[in-house]
């Protein structure tokens, strides 16, 4: 018995001590025993959330063994069932679809798992920061500072601010953004919160209307988005009065202090260039995903950010190959991306343009805003504006 106990022990020992020495130095597993296939330290590895190198996955799809593989397998042919899906993960694969189309001959995209952890974790995370501190940042605001009051007397005088063509394009923009805002993120946070509610058929109705309003209001966004560039561009090139404007905080955090300012202040043109490019950007991506696979963006824009350098400061490399796939989900995570950011600055508009200043509205409710309001916020205006009127009452004929 002693005998047979000793032997156990070396054996036990034996295999503990081959074990250690089937990793190398770095922590490698040796695939040499399992024939190329996967080893449990692969699987724990996986399962602790750890990068696994899957190149000997990849590269090892039955295309170079065919020889040795023949006759072996009858009549599935000449590579086994996981060399086959091995070519068809990694892209190696020679396949022949009846379908047309840039995306029908990839049969298994392996990179979509990181696509959905994105959108459903890290995206909706800290997009949802991003909208609940602009939120917070306007209620400290309105708690220290209140309503922004017009300080002088009320004249009774009016001044026409924008007319109907610019408040047309200011509320077709702007009202299809709010529609085009509310439908992404109900289709974002929907299964969260409206399936509890109304349960999935309800919420299946929900969201087909969703869809269709969003991709057909996309239109209505982008015709505005060019109204007001074309109205407003050449008003808002910044100027030296935009200095002493941002030096004096707008006169929105000190009560009586109002910097000089024509047709648009410092902080109305930094709206405006956002709402600018915001608006492009996002109409871009919306093209690609309204058109799926005809508008890839992303490989060539990549190629281009990583020919200045850049990247590889940070130890990255974008990448410059990818599926039609590949291209969608990308377009996809920025259109997100960038509405989080386009709507927690509309927020902040919304919110000066009505209940957080008096007299504002008016500007494009009516398009006629109180003389003494455009004196405190738009003086340099208001004196172009009075100029021209005196100019055409003097040069009108007396009667």
């Amino acid at each position: 018995m002693r005998l047979i106990q000793y032997l156990l022990i070396s054996m036990f020992l034996t295999g503990f001590a081959w074990a250690q020495d089937s990793s190398d130095v770095q922590g490698t597993p040796d695939r040499a025993t399992t024939g190329g296939a996967t080893t449990l330290e692969d699987i724990l590895a996986r399962q602790r959330g750890e990068k696994v190198d899957n190149s000997y996955r990849s590269e090892n799809t039955g295309q170079g063994n065919v020889e040795g593989l023949m006759g072996q397998f009858g009549t599935r042919g000449v590579t086994s069932d996981s060399d086959v899906y091995r070519a068809l993960r990694y892209g190696s694969a020679d396949v022949t679809v009846s379908s047309k189309g840039p995306a029908a001959s990839v049969l298994i995209q392996d990179g979509g798992m990181w696509w959905l952890n994105f959108r459903t974790g890290p995206l909706r995370e800290y997009g949802t920061y991003i909208i609940a501190g602009m939120l917070a940042v306007i209620v400290l605001f309105f708690l220290l500072r209140g309503k922004i009051r017009i300080d002088g007397e009320i004249t009774g005088r009016t001044v026409t601010r924008f007319n109907s063509f610019e408040r047309f394009g200011h509320w077709l923009f702007a009202g299809s953004f709010l529609v085009l805002g509310l439908t992404g993120l109900l289709t974002l946070y929907g299964r969260d919160f409206l399936i509890p509610l109304f349960g999935k058929e309800g919420f299946a109705v929900i969201a087909r209307g969703c869809k269709w309003l969003h991709n057909n209001l996309a239109w209505s966004f982008m015709l505005g988005l060019v109204i007001v560039t074309v109205n407003w561009i050449a008003h808002n090139i910044p100027n030296r009065t935009d200095l002493k404007w941002l030096a004096a905080g707008g006169g929105l955090f000190t009560k009586g202090s109002h910097p000089p300012a024509k047709k648009f202040n410092a902080g109305q043109k930094v709206i405006f260039w956002a709402c600018i490019l915001l608006g492009v950007s996002i109409s871009l991506s919306g093209l690609s995903l309204l058109f799926p696979f005809e508008m890839p963006l992303f490989a060539k824009t990549f190629s281009i950010v990583n020919s200045t350098g850049i990247p590889q400061m940070f130890d990255l490399n974008l990448p410059v190959q990818m599926s039609p796939q590949e291209e969608m989900q990308y377009a996809q995570v920025w259109h997100v991306m960038v509405a989080y950011v386009f709507i927690a600055i509309i927020i902040a508009h919304i919110y000066l343009g009505s209940v957080g200043m008096e007299g504002a509205f008016d500007a494009m409710g009516t398009g006629e805003v109180e003389e003494q309001w455009a004196r405190e916020h738009h003086s340099l205006w208001l004196a172009e504006v009075q100029d021209k009127e005196a100019g055409k009452t003097a040069a009108s004929p007396a009667e």
